[in-house]
């Protein structure tokens, strides 16, 4: 894949760049970690410039998660909760959990939505909740670009430093992401147990 995606960038160029990072969006594994320090090297031995592959991929970054926020938005808390009605008993899920989970999202979720952007595989998906929770669509935008453009001007300009040795930023983004899910791990597993301890509190009283 690493090969086919290189390929289409210099074919292409900025659209390349653009195209291959919106589908990344919308189809994670593609990994931008691939795309973007690539596209940084590019600058060192073609007409493309830095502030044009990032403003290239950042293009393309928005529109894929304009694209999962409309998917979230078709699986807005109604349809959640007509879900639960039929299957809540065997989920162990509440329509109060689903308020609960929206009413956080409401409250933090920009700030979730900014810092989950730059964070690998969880920055494409983290679109559907923000659609889902009917985050005000102008909002949801200026913090996925303020997301989007941090994450793209590191990488791109990684890429650009390193030149022929781009590709050596995937051994530390492999470790970035790593410790990333296992951070992502433990605050679900703690949310989890939270989650059952406060239930089993309140079936006792």
């Amino acid at each position: 894949m690493q090969n086919w995606i290189t390929s289409f960038m210099e074919q292409f160029g900025y659209v390349g760049i653009s195209l291959i990072i919106a589908l990344e969006n919308v189809f994670p594994p593609i990994p931008s970690e691939i795309v973007l320090p690539f596209g940084g090297f590019m600058t060192t031995n073609s007409s493309l410039t830095i502030i044009g592959v990032i403003i290239a991929a950042t293009i393309g970054s928005v529109l894929g998660a304009v694209i999962l926020y409309g998917v979230g938005r078709l699986l807005d808390v109604e349809r959640l909760e007509k879900i639960i009605d039929r299957w809540g008993h065997i989920l162990r899920i509440k329509k109060e959990d689903v308020h609960r989970a929206d009413a956080w999202f409401d409250k933090y979720g920009y700030w979730t939505v900014l810092f989950c952007r730059m964070i690998p595989l969880v920055r494409s998906l983290i679109s559907i909740p923000a659609g889902m929770s009917n985050m005000k669509f102008g909002l949801f935008l200026l913090f996925t670009t303020i997301g989007t453009v941090i994450w793209n001007s590191i990488l791109v300009i990684i890429g650009a430093m390193l030149g022929d040795n781009w590709h050596r930023i995937t051994e530390f983004m492999n470790i970035y992401s790593s410790v990333a899910y296992v951070i992502i791990a433990v605050v679900g597993v703690v949310g989890i147990v939270w989650y059952v301890r406060r239930n089993r509190r309140a079936g006792a009283k």
